[in-house]
């Protein structure tokens, strides 16, 4: 019989983390399981029942103190960092979000470097599909490699890219980078915030549900998995069941929790027109060949496996008018304060509105249900130009390519030697703006990265798109080339807690 194998767990105390320990822990006869969760009573009572367990070592701590990090590395074969703030929470701590989304896998990479072999050690990194940003049609297929566009001020995203840079970058012999998507679990019936609003009805997304999220980060530390799956970046999903609109979502989640239609609940003009993130992955299937975590249930039979999760009180939504439900929960969502789309444009919030309408007059334009046209975009997967020969094998691929790629995102490879097909080494670059950075071939080439000095905040994303084909590639289909773009936000400083 092998070895039992040590794994590390981050962000176990959440949804995509305690689905990954509760398949850990059926496994517990092949792994060890470490858990760094805060001290909260909440999470003392959740994990109560592993206390006393020899397979699960409960360490309560915070991921940005090294030495409790420390603790739970040492020993590890694999780490499985999940943990971190995501929205809608990130949302309203942007500063607290970077600080401990960057901070964390610092840690996490420098203790990693402190185990007497770090090449012993496997790290994986959940990346998210926020990188990549707004996809709405008719570019909502997509893959790794495709260009990082944050959306205008997601702070989460940012912090998100940063880490994954860190990660590849690391220069750790075994690391990985899988991109999350919205994840379907019966808590995200009960999810009421004004983030609800933030999402373009004929938008789409891939999603992913909550066991598939699970079992993949058991699969993941289970045998057979092959040499070359690492150091790579993946986009995770449930696969072409689950690619729906954001409207199709809609139905099936008001239906789950007894419900009408959106259109008797909401008005088509709280939802915003863009700059939320979400795509249909060309790639998804990758990462299933890999680690096969998929459970294959119909979206419809999911959803109805997740009403019977609804609480009580939800089952009076069928005899309350329709009525009297938006007017006392859904059209004080859209008024909140700060996030809530209708006080952007009753208080002239032009800042919000540009990013997510375009422009006053276009949220005029929506009009009402009767206006607004819902469309299901194409289902012929299309995909982007990443500026350079694709169809080389990695093992061919040379300074010339670099040099290739480098000109198709406006800049230029400084570096004047390259061992062929080495994508790890780091080369030197400069983009349009003349910012001079390192990176690998494999963080440009396969992640889709490129100036850090780039990032938002600020979003200035029309200078760079008029100079960057590769980045016009997925701006200009959803602006205008004179658009007057103005994302200033200081009217929100001082309003994080």
């Amino acid at each position: 019989m092998s070895k039992k194998k040590t794994v590390f767990l981050t962000g176990a105390s959440g949804n995509m983390g305690f689905a990954g320990f509760e398949e850990l822990y059926k496994r517990k006869n092949q792994f060890n399981i470490v858990l760094l969760n805060r001290g909260s009573e909440k999470n003392r009572e959740k994990f109560k029942l592993y206390e006393h367990d020899p397979s699960v070592k409960l360490v309560w701590g915070d991921l940005l103190n090294y030495e409790d990090v420390l603790q739970c590395v040492t020993g590890a074969d694999y780490i499985l960092h999940v943990g971190g703030l995501v929205s809608p929470a990130a949302d309203y701590f942007p500063k607290r979000t970077m600080k401990t989304n960057i901070g964390a896998i610092e840690n996490i990479i420098r203790a990693i470097k402190a185990q007497p072999d770090p090449d012993a050690v496997k790290l994986v990194y959940i990346g998210t599909v926020a990188q990549t940003g707004d996809r709405n049609p008719p570019i909502h297929w997509g893959r790794t490699g495709d260009p990082i566009k944050i959306s205008v001020y997601d702070h989460y995203a940012i912090s998100k890219t940063i880490a994954e840079a860190k990660v590849a970058e690391s220069g750790l012999k075994y690391w990985v980078s899988l991109r999350q998507t919205g994840i379907l679990y019966p808590g995200i019936l009960k999810n009421f915030d004004p983030i609800m609003y933030h999402v373009p009805i004929n938008g789409v997304l891939e999603w992913a549900t909550i066991e598939d999220s699970g079992l993949l980060l058991a699969k993941v530390c289970e045998d057979g998995v092959p040499e070359n799956f690492w150091r790579r970046f993946y986009n995770i999903g449930s696969g072409a069941e689950y690619r729906i609109t954001n409207y199709e979502f809609e139905v099936y989640l008001l239906r789950a929790i007894g419900l009408d239609s959106p259109k008797k609940i909401f008005d088509a003009n709280w939802f915003t027109l863009r700059n939320f993130h979400g795509q249909w992955f060309t790639d998804s299937d990758v990462l299933e060949d890999y680690l096969h975590f998929r459970h294959n249930v119909p979206i419809k039979k999911y959803f109805e496996q997740l009403s019977q999760h609804v609480p009580n009180y939800y089952k009076l939504a069928k005899v309350i008018p329709n009525t009297l439900i938006k007017k006392l929960g859904m059209i004080r969502m859209a008024n909140k304060e700060k996030y809530g789309t209708q006080t952007w444009i009753k208080n002239n919030i032009t800042p919000r509105v540009t990013a997510y309408y375009g422009s006053h007059e276009a949220w005029k334009k929506i009009g009402t249900w009767k206006d607004f046209k819902i469309v299901r975009p194409s289902k012929e997967m299309t995909y982007l130009d990443h500026g350079y020969d694709e169809t080389k094998p990695k093992a061919e691929l040379d300074l010339e390519d670099m040099k290739k790629a480098a000109k198709f995102r406006g800049g230029e490879c400084l570096s004047t030697s390259m061992e062929k097909g080495d994508l790890f080494t780091p080369l030197k670059w400069r983009c349009a703006f003349g910012h001079e950075f390192e990176m690998s071939p494999n963080l440009v080439l396969k992640g889709g990265h490129w100036c850090p000095d780039c990032l938002p905040a600020p979003w200035n994303y029309d200078a760079i798109a008029k100079v960057n084909p590769f980045f016009a590639q997925v701006w200009y289909p959803l602006h205008d080339k004179d658009e007057n773009n103005y994302y200033d936000d200081s009217i929100f400083d001082g309003m994080e807690g």
